[in-house]
C-alpha cells in the first residue's frame, strides 16, 4: 500500500506532463503527484510529449530519455528551444556522461531508475519553489544587481546582459544569484552543491563544472577567459569583482566612446 503524503492544502494545483513509454512507470509517477494535488498529463513518446508540452503549458516535465519515436534528448533541446519549462529526466542510464549530457541540454534535475516516488515529488516541489512566478505586485526591480552590463532581477528570477534577456535554467540562476550575493568569496564544488542542490544530493561534483560552464557561455562576454565567474585551481569557485568596472563606470566609457 502506497504511503499517504503529507496534504498539500495551500497548493493550487499545477500540471506535470510526464514523457515515459513504459505504462506501469508513468502511472505509478501520476498516482503519487495526484495525491500530491497536481494534475498529469502522460505521453508515452517523444512527439506525442512535444505536443502536449505545446498545448499544456505544463509547469515541470518529466522526461524520460529511451523514448519511441524521438529520444528524451531531442524532447529535451526542443523544449529548450521553446521556453524555460523546468524538465527533471527520470532515466535508467547512470553513466556521468549520460548525467553530463542531460545537464548540458538544460535539465534542472537528473533522476535514475529505480527511485523514489516520494522523493520524486519532494524534488519537483523544491524545483517548482525556485521557479516559482513574481507574486502580483512584487517589482522586478526590487533588489536588482548589476555588475558591468550584467544585471539580476532576483524576484522575477530574471537576467539580463547589456540589456538583452538570457534564459538559465532553475540551477544556474540559483548559482548565479548567490554568486552575486557574495561576491569575492571563495566556494567550494562541496559548497555549491550543498547550497544549491541540497544536502542530500547524491551526484558528484562534475555537476556543479557542468552548471559553471553552461553559465559562463550565457552571461560571459568570452567564457573562455570569464570576467566574472572564476576558478581557482583545486579550491573552487569565486564571483570575482576585481577586474570589473561599475556599471556607472562602464557606462560612462561607452558614453565617451560615442
Amino acid at each position: 500500500m502506497m504511503d499517504t503524503l503529507p496534504e498539500e492544502t495551500a497548493q493550487s494545483q499545477q500540471t506535470i506532463l510526464v514523457i515515459e513509454d513504459e505504462k506501469s512507470i508513468a502511472q505509478l509517477i501520476q498516482l503519487y503527484l495526484e495525491q500530491a494535488n497536481f494534475r498529469v498529463v502522460v505521453a508515452a513518446d517523444g512527439p506525442s510529449g512535444l505536443g502536449l508540452h505545446t498545448r499544456e503549458q505544463p509547469a515541470l516535465v518529466i522526461l524520460d530519455l529511451m523514448l519511441p519515436g524521438l529520444d528524451g534528448w531531442e524532447v529535451c533541446r526542443r523544449i529548450r528551444q521553446q521556453g524555460n519549462t523546468p524538465v527533471l529526466m527520470l532515466t535508467a542510464r547512470q553513466t556521468e556522461e549520460d548525467r553530463i549530457q542531460g545537464l548540458d541540454l538544460g535539465a534542472d534535475d537528473y533522476v535514475t531508475k529505480p527511485f523514489s516516488p516520494r522523493e520524486l515529488v519532494s524534488r519537483i516541489r523544491a524545483i517548482l519553489r525556485r521557479t516559482a512566478p513574481v507574486p502580483a505586485g512584487e517589482s522586478d526591480g526590487s533588489g536588482v544587481l548589476t555588475y558591468s552590463g550584467l544585471a539580476i532581477f532576483p524576484t522575477a528570477r530574471r537576467v539580463e546582459v547589456r540589456g538583452q534577456p538570457v534564459t538559465l535554467t532553475a540551477k544556474e540562476f540559483d548559482l548565479l544569484l548567490l554568486f552575486a550575493r557574495t561576491p569575492n568569496t571563495v566556494f567550494t564544488r562541496e559548497e555549491l552543491l550543498s547550497r544549491i542542490w541540497g544536502y542530500d544530493y547524491l551526484g558528484d561534483s562534475r555537476t556543479v563544472d557542468v552548471h559553471i560552464g553552461t553559465l559562463r557561455k550565457k552571461i560571459e562576454p568570452n567564457p573562455a577567459e570569464p570576467s566574472f565567474i572564476k576558478t581557482l585551481y583545486r579550491v573552487g569557485y569565486i564571483f570575482d569583482l576585481s577586474g570589473l568596472a561599475s556599471t556607472d563606470e562602464t557606462e560612462k566609457a561607452e558614453a565617451a566612446e560615442t
